[in-house]
């Protein structure tokens, strides 16, 4: 595992979404990915498919109509990852903030780790927040592969694990 997760690091792939959005930020990613900032070249892969992304990228207000498929490509991407709200729309509802068909930024439903500023927000912050997204999900790489004890300390003999007295350490309500 600790061999994969180097190269994770290196070459995430981000799921993009528009929740709503005038389409300013969505031009900026593209910007992002295209041939002057080209991203590609650090190893980010724009996929459309939620269960092979680590970075989720977000732009645009929560509208009633895209919050429960928000909710549902969230659930769809697998840990460890990482939501980058890019746009104050993102982050606030921006100016479609009080409209009725607009349920303001995107972490009243789904956690955001990263936020970048600005209505259109710049292809450097959108490329910024990514390099941000990957030492988050680097950390929590380490989380997840960290080993944790079920019953408390382990019991060796010689340099065999002993299994003895195991049913008894389990605590029965």
């Amino acid at each position: 595992m600790k061999f994969f997760s180097a190269f994770r690091k290196k070459s995430p792939w981000i799921l993009h979404y528009n929740a709503g959005s005038c389409n300013g930020c969505d031009i900026e990613i593209l910007a992002a990915l295209g041939p002057k900032f080209d991203l590609e070249r650090f190893g980010v892969i724009n996929t459309g498919n939620p269960k092979q992304s680590d970075i989720f990228l977000v732009t645009g207000p929560v509208t009633y109509r895209s919050r429960e498929r928000l909710v549902e490509l969230y659930s769809q991407i697998p840990e460890p990852k990482v939501v980058i709200a890019v746009g104050s729309c993102t982050a606030t509802g921006g100016v479609f903030r009080g409209m009725v068909n607009v349920e303001d930024g995107i972490d009243r439903y789904i956690p955001v780790d990263v936020y970048v500023p600005g209505c259109a927000s710049s292809p450097q912050l959108i490329i910024d927040a990514l390099v941000k997204a990957g030492e988050i999900l680097e950390q929590k790489s380490k989380a997840i592969e960290k080993p944790f004890k079920l019953f408390g300390a382990v019991e060796t003999i010689g340099n065999k694990l002993s299994r003895l007295n195991m049913a008894t350490k389990v605590k029965h309500d």
